[in-house]
């Protein structure tokens, strides 16, 4: 949620200035989501079967061609979920657009052009066909030669817990947010090898129920009967 804000609020900032920016995403649920949003593979012809020297099926002189030269700024959501072939197809692509060196994996990254990829690598990451652990993080970004030229800035507060939320509450949505973030970081459940037993705090329990499918349902959807129109 707070990610959508922030891209809609860069978008509205460039676009204000009558400046091009695309949004993509990495699924077609996501890509709704944005304004004006497009998959990534639709809107860069992205191969689906993509190697280490794949590149984005863009033709010199077309209308995706000089989209891409008169485009200020490029957000990417879900970026960790795509494999780093993806990217490294675009940053090829866009540099032989904008006529930069294709062997410079360093400078001009994109094409001289502003890149921003969004995501979680707490969430899905690339799924390699009977890949091992090993391969499925290799295949992010993270692993990319693009990546040590990329700035890593972190938003750290929850805006979806916030919403609605009453200030004498602040706390506890702290101690929830922060419960979350360490299930994402693994620091639950002692030292395992990606399974591990966690105990769920007590407040967040359903007890003493005959019928907890329902119980649940009432809890999250109050008076939902009440208020579905």
């Amino acid at each position: 949620m707070y990610q959508q804000y922030l891209w809609k609020t860069l978008s509205a900032s460039i676009r204000s200035k009558g400046e091009i920016v695309l949004n993509v995403a990495s699924s077609g649920i996501t890509s709704l989501l944005l304004e004006g949003g497009r998959t990534a593979h639709s809107r860069f012809l992205i191969p689906i079967n993509l190697t280490e020297d794949s590149q984005c099926q863009v033709k010199g002189n077309t209308d995706v061609s000089e989209l891409l030269k008169k485009t200020s700024l490029i957000i990417w959501d879900e970026a960790p979920m795509i494999h780093k072939h993806a990217f490294e197809a675009l940053d090829r692509t866009l540099k032989d657009v904008m006529n930069v060196d294709l062997g410079n994996t360093s400078g001009s990254l994109f094409g001289g052009k502003v890149v921003v990829l969004g995501g979680d690598f707490r969430q899905i990451l690339p799924v390699v066909q009977n890949g091992t652990r090993n391969d499925c993080v290799n295949a992010t970004i993270s692993s990319s030669y693009i990546w040590s030229n990329c700035k890593v800035l972190k938003l750290t507060k929850n805006m979806r817990l916030a919403v609605g939320s009453q200030m004498s509450n602040t706390l506890e949505i702290k101690q929830f947010a922060d419960w979350l973030l360490d299930i994402g970081q693994g620091n639950l459940g002692g030292p395992n090898d990606g399974e591990a037993t966690i105990t769920i705090p007590e407040d967040l329990l359903i007890k003493d129920s005959l019928d907890p499918m329902s119980d649940l349902i009432d809890f999250v959807y109050p008076s939902m009967l009440d208020r579905f129109k």
